[in-house]
Protein backbone atom coordinates (compact mmCIF):
# COMPACT_ATOMS: atom_id res chain seq x y z
CA UNK A 1 0.00 0.00 0.00
CA UNK A 2 1.55 3.67 -0.84
CA UNK A 3 0.19 6.51 0.43
CA UNK A 4 0.97 8.16 -2.88
CA UNK A 5 -1.37 6.75 -4.62
CA UNK A 6 -4.66 8.47 -3.70
CA UNK A 7 -5.75 12.13 -2.65
CA UNK A 8 -4.09 14.58 -3.89
CA UNK A 9 -4.82 16.86 -7.77
CA UNK A 10 -1.67 16.05 -8.80
CA UNK A 11 1.08 12.88 -8.53
CA UNK A 12 3.74 13.73 -6.73
CA UNK A 13 5.45 10.60 -8.23
CA UNK A 14 4.80 11.89 -11.74
CA UNK A 15 3.50 15.01 -13.72
CA UNK A 16 1.89 14.77 -16.83
CA UNK A 17 4.92 16.88 -18.25
CA UNK A 18 7.45 14.45 -16.80
CA UNK A 19 5.48 11.34 -18.02
CA UNK A 20 6.16 13.04 -21.72
CA UNK A 21 9.44 11.55 -20.96
CA UNK A 22 8.73 8.31 -19.76
CA UNK A 23 8.69 5.04 -21.27
CA UNK A 24 4.66 3.39 -22.43
CA UNK A 25 3.68 0.78 -19.74
CA UNK A 26 2.26 -2.08 -21.24
CA UNK A 27 -0.98 -3.40 -19.86
CA UNK A 28 -1.14 -7.14 -17.53
CA UNK A 29 -0.73 -8.80 -21.38
CA UNK A 30 2.58 -6.90 -23.05
CA UNK A 31 1.25 -8.19 -26.81
CA UNK A 32 -1.91 -9.56 -28.57
CA UNK A 33 -1.82 -12.14 -31.20
CA UNK A 34 -3.66 -12.05 -34.72
CA UNK A 35 -4.97 -8.80 -36.38
CA UNK A 36 -7.69 -6.87 -35.08
CA UNK A 37 -10.83 -6.51 -36.79
CA UNK A 38 -12.30 -2.70 -37.16
CA UNK A 39 -16.34 -2.81 -35.88
CA UNK A 40 -16.53 0.45 -36.04
CA UNK A 41 -16.85 1.51 -39.59
CA UNK A 42 -15.65 5.26 -40.36
CA UNK A 43 -17.66 7.43 -42.60
CA UNK A 44 -16.24 10.82 -44.08
CA UNK A 45 -18.42 12.80 -41.76
CA UNK A 46 -18.21 16.54 -40.86
CA UNK A 47 -14.90 17.26 -38.89
CA UNK A 48 -15.51 20.63 -37.48
CA UNK A 49 -11.37 20.68 -36.35
CA UNK A 50 -8.12 18.41 -36.70
CA UNK A 51 -9.55 16.96 -32.99
CA UNK A 52 -12.70 16.02 -34.03
CA UNK A 53 -12.77 12.44 -35.74
CA UNK A 54 -15.94 11.82 -38.43
CA UNK A 55 -18.78 10.27 -37.30
CA UNK A 56 -18.83 6.37 -37.50
CA UNK A 57 -21.05 3.36 -37.20
CA UNK A 58 -19.88 0.74 -35.14
CA UNK A 59 -18.87 1.55 -31.56
CA UNK A 60 -20.48 5.39 -32.45
CA UNK A 61 -17.80 7.67 -32.65
CA UNK A 62 -18.74 11.17 -32.86
CA UNK A 63 -17.24 14.85 -33.12
CA UNK A 64 -18.51 16.92 -30.07
CA UNK A 65 -18.99 19.72 -32.48
CA UNK A 66 -20.62 18.22 -35.26
CA UNK A 67 -23.32 17.35 -32.95
CA UNK A 68 -24.02 20.71 -31.29
CA UNK A 69 -21.88 20.60 -28.03
CA UNK A 70 -20.18 23.57 -26.80
CA UNK A 71 -16.61 23.41 -25.74
CA UNK A 72 -17.66 23.96 -22.18
CA UNK A 73 -20.14 21.59 -22.28
CA UNK A 74 -20.90 18.47 -21.56
CA UNK A 75 -24.61 17.44 -22.79
CA UNK A 76 -28.09 19.41 -24.22
CA UNK A 77 -30.41 20.53 -21.54
CA UNK A 78 -31.77 18.14 -18.99
CA UNK A 79 -35.54 17.62 -21.11
CA UNK A 80 -37.05 15.58 -18.13
CA UNK A 81 -36.65 17.38 -14.99
CA UNK A 82 -39.43 16.84 -12.51
CA UNK A 83 -40.73 18.64 -9.73
CA UNK A 84 -41.58 17.56 -6.56
CA UNK A 85 -44.43 14.54 -6.21
CA UNK A 86 -45.93 12.17 -3.90
CA UNK A 87 -44.36 8.99 -3.83
CA UNK A 88 -44.93 5.92 -2.33
CA UNK A 89 -43.72 4.33 0.89
CA UNK A 90 -41.64 7.40 2.01
CA UNK A 91 -38.82 6.20 4.15
CA UNK A 92 -37.42 7.58 6.87
CA UNK A 93 -34.66 9.64 6.26
CA UNK A 94 -31.20 9.64 7.46
CA UNK A 95 -29.51 12.22 9.70
CA UNK A 96 -27.84 14.84 7.20
CA UNK A 97 -25.15 15.12 9.59
CA UNK A 98 -24.59 11.69 9.56
CA UNK A 99 -20.39 11.30 8.28
CA UNK A 100 -19.73 7.87 9.11
CA UNK A 101 -17.85 5.87 6.67
CA UNK A 102 -19.54 5.56 3.19
CA UNK A 103 -20.48 1.72 1.75
CA UNK A 104 -21.02 1.36 -2.07
CA UNK A 105 -21.76 -1.51 -3.49
CA UNK A 106 -19.28 -0.68 -6.73
CA UNK A 107 -16.71 -0.78 -4.97
CA UNK A 108 -16.46 -3.62 -2.31
CA UNK A 109 -19.24 -5.97 -3.33
CA UNK A 110 -22.00 -5.32 -1.20
CA UNK A 111 -25.58 -5.52 -2.12
CA UNK A 112 -26.86 -2.39 -1.17
CA UNK A 113 -25.73 1.02 0.78
CA UNK A 114 -27.76 3.42 2.18
CA UNK A 115 -25.20 6.55 3.08
CA UNK A 116 -25.19 9.99 3.83
CA UNK A 117 -21.72 11.56 2.28
CA UNK A 118 -19.67 14.55 3.13
CA UNK A 119 -19.10 16.87 -0.04
CA UNK A 120 -18.88 15.34 -3.49
CA UNK A 121 -17.28 17.06 -6.11
CA UNK A 122 -18.53 16.42 -9.49
CA UNK A 123 -18.91 18.15 -12.39
CA UNK A 124 -21.13 19.78 -15.06
CA UNK A 125 -22.49 20.60 -18.31
CA UNK A 126 -25.32 23.72 -19.33
CA UNK A 127 -28.56 22.71 -18.88
CA UNK A 128 -31.93 24.10 -18.26
CA UNK A 129 -34.29 22.67 -15.46
CA UNK A 130 -38.27 23.96 -15.31
CA UNK A 131 -40.33 23.84 -12.74
CA UNK A 132 -43.66 22.00 -12.99
CA UNK A 133 -46.58 24.58 -13.11
CA UNK A 134 -47.64 25.64 -9.95
CA UNK A 135 -44.97 24.69 -8.06
CA UNK A 136 -44.09 27.09 -5.12
CA UNK A 137 -40.98 28.68 -6.51
CA UNK A 138 -37.70 27.67 -3.26
CA UNK A 139 -34.81 29.68 -3.30
CA UNK A 140 -32.59 27.86 -5.68
CA UNK A 141 -30.06 27.53 -2.59
CA UNK A 142 -32.07 26.01 -0.25
CA UNK A 143 -34.03 22.79 -2.21
CA UNK A 144 -33.14 19.77 -2.89
CA UNK A 145 -31.72 18.01 -6.01
CA UNK A 146 -32.07 14.29 -6.55
CA UNK A 147 -30.40 12.35 -9.36
CA UNK A 148 -31.42 8.51 -10.11
CA UNK A 149 -29.47 6.44 -12.10
CA UNK A 150 -31.03 3.22 -13.26
CA UNK A 151 -28.63 1.13 -15.02
CA UNK A 152 -27.86 -2.26 -16.65
CA UNK A 153 -26.73 -4.16 -13.04
CA UNK A 154 -27.16 -1.07 -10.84
CA UNK A 155 -30.08 1.34 -9.33
CA UNK A 156 -28.40 4.30 -7.80
CA UNK A 157 -29.51 7.77 -5.85
CA UNK A 158 -27.77 10.75 -4.61
CA UNK A 159 -29.98 13.32 -2.80
CA UNK A 160 -27.95 16.69 -2.28
CA UNK A 161 -28.13 20.39 -1.40
CA UNK A 162 -25.79 22.84 -2.88
CA UNK A 163 -22.64 24.47 -0.86
CA UNK A 164 -20.70 27.58 -1.62
CA UNK A 165 -19.35 26.21 -4.52
CA UNK A 166 -20.22 22.29 -5.09
CA UNK A 167 -22.46 20.23 -2.99
CA UNK A 168 -23.12 18.19 -0.28
CA UNK A 169 -24.86 14.81 -0.79
CA UNK A 170 -27.54 14.15 2.11
CA UNK A 171 -28.58 11.17 1.45
CA UNK A 172 -27.95 8.09 -1.11
CA UNK A 173 -28.92 4.69 -1.90
CA UNK A 174 -27.56 1.67 -4.32
CA UNK A 175 -28.56 -1.76 -4.99
CA UNK A 176 -27.64 -4.17 -7.28
CA UNK A 177 -30.96 -4.96 -9.38
CA UNK A 178 -29.13 -6.17 -12.05
CA UNK A 179 -32.17 -5.34 -14.45
CA UNK A 180 -30.35 -6.28 -17.77
CA UNK A 181 -29.69 -9.95 -16.87
CA UNK A 182 -30.74 -12.32 -19.63
CA UNK A 183 -30.85 -8.95 -22.17
CA UNK A 184 -28.22 -10.25 -24.45
CA UNK A 185 -30.10 -13.46 -25.42
CA UNK A 186 -33.49 -12.52 -25.10
CA UNK A 187 -34.01 -8.81 -26.42
CA UNK A 188 -36.28 -8.21 -23.25
CA UNK A 189 -36.42 -6.98 -19.87
CA UNK A 190 -37.03 -10.63 -17.39
CA UNK A 191 -40.05 -10.66 -14.83
CA UNK A 192 -38.12 -11.10 -11.90
CA UNK A 193 -34.77 -8.63 -12.87
CA UNK A 194 -38.33 -6.14 -13.48
CA UNK A 195 -38.91 -6.86 -10.10
CA UNK A 196 -36.12 -6.37 -8.15
CA UNK A 197 -35.99 -2.70 -9.97
CA UNK A 198 -38.73 -1.77 -9.25
CA UNK A 199 -38.21 -2.48 -5.44
CA UNK A 200 -35.32 -0.49 -5.79
CA UNK A 201 -37.05 2.57 -7.43
CA UNK A 202 -39.99 2.24 -4.85
CA UNK A 203 -37.23 2.87 -2.23
CA UNK A 204 -35.68 5.45 -3.77
CA UNK A 205 -39.28 7.17 -4.38
CA UNK A 206 -39.91 7.13 -0.77
CA UNK A 207 -36.34 8.81 0.06
CA UNK A 208 -36.83 11.70 -2.57
CA UNK A 209 -40.58 11.98 -1.30
CA UNK A 210 -38.88 11.98 2.83
CA UNK A 211 -36.29 14.31 1.88
CA UNK A 212 -38.63 17.18 -0.02
CA UNK A 213 -36.73 17.03 -2.93
CA UNK A 214 -37.62 19.33 -5.59
CA UNK A 215 -35.83 19.06 -8.49
CA UNK A 216 -35.00 15.27 -9.34
CA UNK A 217 -33.84 14.15 -12.76
CA UNK A 218 -33.76 10.38 -13.20
CA UNK A 219 -32.84 8.27 -15.86
CA UNK A 220 -32.50 4.81 -17.37
CA UNK A 221 -29.60 3.50 -19.49
CA UNK A 222 -28.37 0.94 -21.81
CA UNK A 223 -31.17 -1.77 -20.58
CA UNK A 224 -34.10 0.25 -21.34
CA UNK A 225 -32.79 0.93 -24.46
CA UNK A 226 -32.07 -1.99 -25.68
CA UNK A 227 -35.35 -4.06 -24.46
CA UNK A 228 -38.08 -4.92 -26.67
CA UNK A 229 -40.21 -4.25 -23.50
CA UNK A 230 -38.44 -1.01 -22.49
CA UNK A 231 -41.47 1.08 -22.51
CA UNK A 232 -43.88 -1.46 -21.09
CA UNK A 233 -41.16 -1.41 -18.13
CA UNK A 234 -40.65 1.95 -17.94
CA UNK A 235 -44.99 2.69 -17.75
CA UNK A 236 -44.90 -0.23 -15.01
CA UNK A 237 -42.47 2.06 -12.81
CA UNK A 238 -44.52 5.10 -13.08
CA UNK A 239 -47.59 3.43 -12.34
CA UNK A 240 -45.97 1.91 -9.11
CA UNK A 241 -43.86 4.33 -8.03
CA UNK A 242 -44.42 7.67 -9.14
CA UNK A 243 -41.44 7.95 -11.29
CA UNK A 244 -41.07 8.72 -14.64
CA UNK A 245 -37.49 7.47 -16.02
CA UNK A 246 -36.20 9.20 -18.85
CA UNK A 247 -34.71 6.54 -21.30
CA UNK A 248 -31.53 8.57 -22.31
CA UNK A 249 -28.88 8.44 -25.34
CA UNK A 250 -25.66 7.60 -25.34
CA UNK A 251 -24.59 11.10 -26.04
CA UNK A 252 -26.23 11.95 -23.12
CA UNK A 253 -24.92 9.38 -20.87
CA UNK A 254 -21.43 10.59 -22.04
CA UNK A 255 -21.96 13.73 -21.12
CA UNK A 256 -23.32 13.26 -17.54
CA UNK A 257 -20.33 10.82 -17.06
CA UNK A 258 -18.20 14.06 -18.07
CA UNK A 259 -20.05 16.62 -16.21
CA UNK A 260 -19.51 14.10 -12.98
CA UNK A 261 -15.63 13.51 -13.48
CA UNK A 262 -14.32 16.41 -14.80
CA UNK A 263 -12.58 17.81 -11.45
CA UNK A 264 -10.31 14.95 -11.48
CA UNK A 265 -8.84 15.35 -14.65
CA UNK A 266 -4.83 16.76 -13.67
CA UNK A 267 -4.78 20.57 -14.17
CA UNK A 268 -1.29 19.89 -15.40
CA UNK A 269 -2.24 17.60 -18.36
CA UNK A 270 -4.01 18.30 -21.50
CA UNK A 271 -6.89 16.23 -20.93
CA UNK A 272 -7.53 12.58 -20.41
CA UNK A 273 -9.14 9.78 -21.41
CA UNK A 274 -12.13 8.80 -19.45
CA UNK A 275 -13.84 5.44 -19.49
CA UNK A 276 -16.93 4.61 -17.86
CA UNK A 277 -17.66 1.05 -17.74
CA UNK A 278 -21.00 -0.01 -17.23
CA UNK A 279 -23.45 -2.95 -17.02
CA UNK A 280 -24.60 -3.30 -20.99
CA UNK A 281 -22.54 -0.33 -22.34
CA UNK A 282 -19.10 1.82 -22.14
CA UNK A 283 -18.37 5.03 -23.02
CA UNK A 284 -15.26 6.51 -23.96
CA UNK A 285 -14.90 10.10 -23.49
CA UNK A 286 -11.63 12.47 -24.50
CA UNK A 287 -11.31 15.32 -21.97
CA UNK A 288 -9.21 18.52 -23.01
CA UNK A 289 -8.18 20.72 -19.67
CA UNK A 290 -11.33 21.05 -17.62
CA UNK A 291 -12.34 24.53 -17.55
CA UNK A 292 -12.74 27.00 -14.48
CA UNK A 293 -16.18 28.55 -13.82
CA UNK A 294 -17.53 30.45 -11.34
CA UNK A 295 -20.88 29.39 -10.85
CA UNK A 296 -19.68 25.82 -9.06
CA UNK A 297 -17.52 22.96 -10.04
CA UNK A 298 -15.33 22.99 -13.41
CA UNK A 299 -16.82 22.28 -16.60
CA UNK A 300 -16.22 19.56 -18.81
CA UNK A 301 -14.20 20.22 -22.12
CA UNK A 302 -15.52 17.00 -24.18
CA UNK A 303 -12.89 16.71 -27.41
CA UNK A 304 -14.90 13.68 -28.52
CA UNK A 305 -17.01 10.61 -27.28
CA UNK A 306 -17.54 7.03 -27.80
CA UNK A 307 -19.54 4.53 -26.95
CA UNK A 308 -19.87 0.79 -27.12
CA UNK A 309 -22.57 -1.40 -26.32
CA UNK A 310 -20.34 -3.27 -23.99
CA UNK A 311 -20.70 -4.00 -20.31
CA UNK A 312 -19.74 -6.14 -17.32
CA UNK A 313 -23.18 -7.87 -17.91
CA UNK A 314 -23.47 -8.42 -21.58
CA UNK A 315 -19.35 -9.51 -21.83
CA UNK A 316 -19.96 -11.72 -18.76
CA UNK A 317 -23.18 -13.61 -20.16
CA UNK A 318 -21.70 -14.00 -23.17
CA UNK A 319 -18.14 -15.47 -21.98
CA UNK A 320 -18.99 -16.72 -18.18
CA UNK A 321 -18.42 -15.53 -15.43
CA UNK A 322 -17.92 -18.11 -13.06
CA UNK A 323 -14.81 -20.06 -14.32
CA UNK A 324 -12.77 -17.69 -16.28
CA UNK A 325 -9.30 -18.66 -17.33
CA UNK A 326 -6.74 -16.53 -18.80
CA UNK A 327 -7.26 -17.95 -22.36
CA UNK A 328 -11.22 -16.65 -21.76
CA UNK A 329 -10.17 -13.45 -20.33
CA UNK A 330 -7.93 -12.50 -22.95
CA UNK A 331 -10.69 -13.34 -25.07
CA UNK A 332 -12.93 -10.82 -23.72
CA UNK A 333 -10.13 -8.52 -23.87
CA UNK A 334 -9.78 -8.89 -27.90
CA UNK A 335 -13.19 -8.36 -28.21
CA UNK A 336 -13.41 -4.93 -26.94
CA UNK A 337 -9.82 -3.73 -28.21
CA UNK A 338 -11.59 -4.40 -31.40
CA UNK A 339 -14.02 -2.35 -31.02
CA UNK A 340 -11.80 0.37 -29.51
CA UNK A 341 -9.31 0.07 -32.33
CA UNK A 342 -11.29 1.84 -34.56
CA UNK A 343 -12.03 4.78 -31.95
CA UNK A 344 -8.00 4.92 -30.83
CA UNK A 345 -7.28 5.09 -34.85
CA UNK A 346 -9.85 7.92 -35.23
CA UNK A 347 -8.96 9.90 -32.31
CA UNK A 348 -4.76 10.01 -32.71
CA UNK A 349 -4.04 10.29 -29.43
CA UNK A 350 -0.84 8.71 -28.78
CA UNK A 351 -0.31 8.56 -24.62
CA UNK A 352 1.77 9.09 -22.30
CA UNK A 353 2.23 12.22 -23.19
CA UNK A 354 0.45 15.06 -21.45
CA UNK A 355 -3.09 12.81 -20.73
CA UNK A 356 -3.49 10.21 -18.39
CA UNK A 357 -6.83 7.70 -17.93
CA UNK A 358 -9.91 8.79 -15.75
CA UNK A 359 -11.75 5.32 -14.92
CA UNK A 360 -14.99 5.65 -13.28
CA UNK A 361 -16.64 2.21 -12.43
CA UNK A 362 -17.21 -0.72 -10.31
CA UNK A 363 -14.60 -2.51 -11.93
CA UNK A 364 -11.96 0.22 -11.16
CA UNK A 365 -12.77 1.17 -7.79
CA UNK A 366 -13.00 -2.59 -7.11
CA UNK A 367 -9.41 -2.70 -7.99
CA UNK A 368 -8.05 0.57 -6.26
CA UNK A 369 -9.48 -1.26 -2.85
CA UNK A 370 -7.48 -4.54 -3.61
CA UNK A 371 -4.54 -2.63 -4.58
CA UNK A 372 -4.65 -0.22 -1.38
CA UNK A 373 -5.69 -3.19 1.29
CA UNK A 374 -9.18 -2.07 2.01
CA UNK A 375 -11.25 -4.45 4.23
CA UNK A 376 -13.84 -1.73 4.06
CA UNK A 377 -14.92 0.26 1.79
CA UNK A 378 -13.30 4.09 1.88
CA UNK A 379 -14.37 6.60 -0.34
CA UNK A 380 -12.51 8.85 1.01
CA UNK A 381 -9.42 6.91 -0.01
CA UNK A 382 -10.60 5.48 -3.72
CA UNK A 383 -11.98 8.36 -5.03
CA UNK A 384 -9.42 10.73 -7.04
CA UNK A 385 -6.53 7.73 -6.51
CA UNK A 386 -3.71 7.76 -8.71
CA UNK A 387 -3.00 3.73 -10.04
CA UNK A 388 0.42 2.61 -11.68
CA UNK A 389 0.21 0.25 -14.84
CA UNK A 390 2.45 -1.72 -12.03
CA UNK A 391 -0.54 -2.02 -9.80
CA UNK A 392 -3.01 -2.39 -11.98
CA UNK A 393 -1.21 -5.51 -13.66
CA UNK A 394 -0.56 -6.95 -9.93
CA UNK A 395 -4.28 -6.66 -9.10
CA UNK A 396 -5.85 -8.03 -12.47
CA UNK A 397 -3.15 -10.88 -12.71
CA UNK A 398 -4.49 -12.18 -9.02
CA UNK A 399 -7.98 -11.79 -9.52
CA UNK A 400 -7.61 -13.75 -13.49
CA UNK A 401 -5.65 -16.10 -11.04
CA UNK A 402 -8.55 -16.25 -8.45
CA UNK A 403 -11.32 -19.39 -8.05
CA UNK A 404 -14.79 -18.23 -8.34
CA UNK A 405 -15.04 -18.59 -4.25
CA UNK A 406 -11.50 -16.46 -3.85
CA UNK A 407 -13.66 -13.57 -5.64
CA UNK A 408 -16.40 -14.08 -3.62
CA UNK A 409 -14.83 -14.02 0.03
CA UNK A 410 -12.73 -10.80 -0.93
CA UNK A 411 -14.13 -7.92 0.75
CA UNK A 412 -13.77 -5.67 -2.19
CA UNK A 413 -15.68 -7.85 -4.64
CA UNK A 414 -18.51 -10.49 -2.89
CA UNK A 415 -21.05 -12.67 -3.91
CA UNK A 416 -22.85 -10.07 -5.71
CA UNK A 417 -19.80 -9.12 -7.96
CA UNK A 418 -17.54 -11.87 -7.72
CA UNK A 419 -18.93 -13.17 -11.62
CA UNK A 420 -18.94 -9.52 -13.24
CA UNK A 421 -15.35 -8.41 -11.87
CA UNK A 422 -13.60 -9.76 -14.64
CA UNK A 423 -15.51 -8.45 -17.59
CA UNK A 424 -14.77 -5.46 -16.32
CA UNK A 425 -11.29 -5.68 -16.16
CA UNK A 426 -11.19 -7.12 -19.34
CA UNK A 427 -12.82 -4.21 -20.77
CA UNK A 428 -10.55 -1.52 -18.45
CA UNK A 429 -7.99 -3.71 -20.18
CA UNK A 430 -9.07 -2.91 -23.61
CA UNK A 431 -9.08 0.53 -22.76
CA UNK A 432 -5.45 0.53 -21.68
CA UNK A 433 -3.93 -1.41 -24.53
CA UNK A 434 -6.10 1.16 -27.04
CA UNK A 435 -4.42 4.23 -24.84
CA UNK A 436 -1.81 3.21 -23.06
CA UNK A 437 -0.38 5.79 -20.39
CA UNK A 438 1.45 4.79 -16.81
CA UNK A 439 -1.43 6.86 -15.01
CA UNK A 440 -5.07 6.09 -14.08
CA UNK A 441 -7.10 8.31 -11.93
CA UNK A 442 -9.93 6.40 -9.86
CA UNK A 443 -13.44 8.27 -9.86
CA UNK A 444 -16.27 7.35 -7.58
CA UNK A 445 -18.74 9.41 -9.29
CA UNK A 446 -20.17 10.07 -12.84
CA UNK A 447 -23.75 10.09 -14.00
CA UNK A 448 -25.34 11.04 -10.86
CA UNK A 449 -22.81 14.11 -9.95
CA UNK A 450 -23.30 14.91 -13.72
CA UNK A 451 -26.84 15.46 -13.29
CA UNK A 452 -27.10 17.23 -9.64
CA UNK A 453 -24.38 19.76 -11.06
CA UNK A 454 -26.41 20.55 -14.25
CA UNK A 455 -29.57 21.05 -12.23
CA UNK A 456 -27.96 23.06 -9.69
CA UNK A 457 -26.48 25.38 -12.44
CA UNK A 458 -29.66 25.56 -14.58
CA UNK A 459 -31.15 27.03 -11.15
CA UNK A 460 -28.29 29.50 -10.85
CA UNK A 461 -27.91 27.66 -7.09
CA UNK A 462 -24.03 28.96 -7.15
CA UNK A 463 -24.80 32.03 -8.24
CA UNK A 464 -27.06 32.97 -5.25
CA UNK A 465 -24.10 31.44 -3.24
CA UNK A 466 -21.95 33.82 -4.26
CA UNK A 467 -20.90 36.99 -1.87
CA UNK A 468 -22.98 40.73 -3.18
Amino acid sequence: MRDETHGSDRDPERSCQESEVEPCFPSIRTAFGGDMAEQAVLDPGPQADPCAPPCSDGAQIFPAQALGWRDDAACGPADAVQGEASHQRPAEPRSAGSRGPARAEDACGTEESEDSRGPAMPDPASSQAHAGEGQQAVPSCDRIYAALDLGTNNCRLLIARPTARNFRVVDAFSRIVRLGEGLSGSGRLGAPAMGRAIAALEVCAGKIAARGVSRARIIATEACRAAENGADFCAEVERRTGLVLEVVDRRTEAGLAASGCAPLVDPSCDGAILFDIGGGSTEVVWLGRRAAGDDGPPRARIRSWASMPVGVVSLAERHGGVKVSRELFLKMVDEVLDMLEGVRQSWGVRPPGRIHLLGTSGTVTTVAGIHLGLERYDRARVDGAWLHARDINEVVDRLVGMSFEERVSNPCIGAQRADLVLAGCAIMEAVREAFPTDRLRVADRGLREGMLVQLMRADGAWRRHRPQ
